[in-house]
């Protein structure tokens, strides 16, 4: 059971209520959509979240042209203390579907595996972190499409958090800036902020799995498109003239490793490359993969390995061009962080004033608060009771996001008695 020994201030049946509203709005992004947002989705629950925290109460609230939502909590404590912003995501992963989200929400989870009604289960075998959870209110999906706790589990506690601190003006904390963001999982999610204009010293995404953790380290990453073209025709007239792109493209996914460096095989602190989408015909063919590892100078092996293997492909396919191009996404968050260690050492003191363990940890992936400390805005990422996420599969734990709300309560608490 999940415990604490501090008084609650996050308001449980409101965030639930909540969340399961948010994840009710299809906000799925469009990897292959060059707007920004890259779903209409993103566009009317931004607007949804700022029409509520007009309502609340919260200062300078604003939708922007980019759909990004803003706003501001005043301090209540005197003195010159950090401003501390708080980021989460409105879009939600396109690797699974995401539209039609018919949320279930199982009271009290008795031990065992937890059927859903499109014939799939979350087995206990699979996720035994389950056998943790007896007795906690978790929320699930039918079993068609995910539920969108990433991140509208982290979306929801800033939220809830936000209306619980103004109906608490009592509980000191300097001034915090609500920061709501589309197309994260696209690697856009921080393309159109200025972090000049939000004003913080420190920021936290709120965009993490299970509870008590804060991720220190991020991937680094980049993206690779590779593209074959060749010569499509007729294919009763095709002999000595087709130039089968596809062939190709075959050659080349049978060159990426498989044993090693591929997330299948990988865990911990390796890195790897990930072929994840490929389409196109006879003419051209077209394959686009993610390059990750905790270690940046890695990407540029991996770029060169994907270069030879496309040189290789295409020269086994006479006729075909092959041509590679690599965009970078994000950095890894850890050398930011060193420049302000109290945004990890507050992080564990407030879980220990709620009498919670706190785990260090590194992520096999990046958030905001990649692209963010690389900009110079150290922001290291906290859970939010995410489970199975970019799955049908996928659960949220709504006893880990309550206490993920108290601890930030704590830590903005903690914040403010940083007086300069």
């Amino acid at each position: 059971m999940l415990t604490h020994t501090q008084p609650t201030v996050i308001n449980r049946a409101r965030l639930l209520e909540r969340f399961l509203r948010y994840v009710q709005m299809d906000t799925t992004a469009d990897p292959h959509s060059e707007n920004y947002p890259s779903s209409e989705g993103q566009r009317d629950l931004g607007r949804v979240l700022a029409s509520e925290l007009q309502a609340m109460g919260a200062d300078d609230v604003e939708l922007d042209e980019h759909s990004l939502v803003y706003a501001t909590l005043p301090s209540t404590t005197e003195g010159d203390v950090p401003t501390i912003a708080l980021v989460a995501h409105m879009d939600t992963s396109p690797e699974a579907p995401g539209s039609n989200v018919k949320p279930r929400v199982i009271d009290s989870y008795t031990k065992g595996d937890i059927k859903l009604a499109a014939g799939n289960a979350i087995r206990l075998e699979d996720y035994p972190d389950l056998a943790n959870m007896v007795g906690q209110t978790l929320v699930t999906t039918d079993g068609t499409t995910l539920l969108g706790g990433d991140d509208k589990a982290g979306v929801a506690i800033i939220m809830e958090l936000a209306e619980s601190l103004i109906e608490h003006p009592e509980l000191e904390h300097g001034e915090i800036r609500i920061v709501m963001t589309c197309d994260e999982e696209i690697g856009r999610g921080t393309d159109k902020i200025n972090v000049d204009k939000l004003g913080a010293d420190v920021a936290y995404t709120v965009d993490g799995g299970g509870f008590g953790v804060v991720d220190e380290e991020t991937f680094s990453a980049d993206g690779a498109t590779v593209t074959f073209t060749g010569h499509n025709i007729h294919p009763a007239i095709a002999k000595g003239r087709m130039v089968n792109s596809i062939r190709a493209a075959g050659q080349f996914i049978a060159l990426l490793p498989a044993q090693m460096d591929a997330p299948e095989s990988t865990e911990g602190r390796d890195g790897f490359i990930h072929a994840y989408e490929i389409d196109g015909g006879v003419g051209k063919t077209t394959v686009r993969l993610i390059l990750r590892s905790f270690e940046t100078h890695d990407l540029d092996d991996f770029a060169a390995r994907i270069r030879e293997y496309a040189h290789q492909a295409a020269e086994a396919v006479p006729g075909i061009n092959a041509d590679v191009r690599i965009k970078k996404q994000y950095r890894n968050l850890r050398d930011g962080l060193t420049r302000i260690p109290e945004s990890i050492d507050l992080v564990e003191k407030g879980f220990a004033k709620l009498g919670v363990a706190c785990t260090r940890a590194i992520i096999r992936g990046g958030t905001d608060g990649s692209q963010l400390t690389e900009k110079g805005l150290p922001t290291p990422n906290l859970s939010s009771g995410q489970h199975n996420i970019h799955s049908v599969l996928e659960f949220a734990n709504l006893d880990e996001m309550q206490l993920a709300g108290e601890h930030l309560v704590a830590l903005l608490g903690l914040w403010s008695e940083q007086k300069s």
